[in-house]
């Protein structure tokens, strides 16, 4: 009987995922996610070709599985920004990837515009040709920590309480931008 290819793409993916949320695009070695994923180099380009292609469809993967699990509400964005701002520290690579991805790669894929343009249309009825600078607005506070220097970060007091404290920070700035833009107020 044949090898199960089925275990085999899901150990390339996995094994994947970890190189590039780890090196990037231009960093990652296919003989590194070869040796973790137990197969030889052949193999991940039979599967999935370019080195380029598998991690498109790592990153596009990766956000997907993100939007399934962070419910999208154009009528609660501050909400949304919490849940974001939880799912993303509990799922860290999923910010690296998305990070190496901008980075390094000039366009997006037809997955993450559609994302995003279907957010930002849920968004028009609200607040009309602002939805877009609404939501990128909105993600950027969401990530604002992540993004910042070790400097700054090491100005921040942490008796523990950090997450909580930066999620009601979150939460109340959102809820700001929301109140100041939102047209159907």
């Amino acid at each position: 009987m044949p090898p199960d290819a089925t275990r085999t793409k899901q150990r390339i993916l996995e094994a994947a995922r970890d190189e590039f949320a780890g090196f990037g695009l231009a960093g990652a070695r296919i003989d590194r996610i070869a040796e973790k994923a137990e197969v030889n180099k052949r193999s991940i380009y039979a599967h999935f070709g370019l080195k380029e292609e598998l991690f498109d469809l790592v990153v596009s993967r990766t956000l997907a599985a993100m939007t399934d699990a962070v419910r999208f509400t154009e009528d609660d964005l501050a909400g949304y920004a919490v849940r974001l701002f939880d799912y993303l520290g509990s799922e860290p690579s999923t910010l690296r990837l998305s990070t190496w991805a901008n980075l390094e790669r000039p366009t997006a894929t037809p997955s993450e515009h559609h994302t995003y343009q279907t957010k930002v249309a849920a968004l028009v009825p609200r607040f009309e040709k602002r939805a877009t600078d609404i939501l990128a607005m909105t993600v950027g506070l969401v990530t604002s920590w992540a993004s910042s220097s070790p400097a700054l970060l090491a100005t921040a007091e942490s008796d523990g309480s950090w997450a909580d404290e930066r999620r009601e920070t979150l939460l109340s700035a959102v809820a700001a931008l929301e109140r100041e833009f939102d047209i159907t107020a």
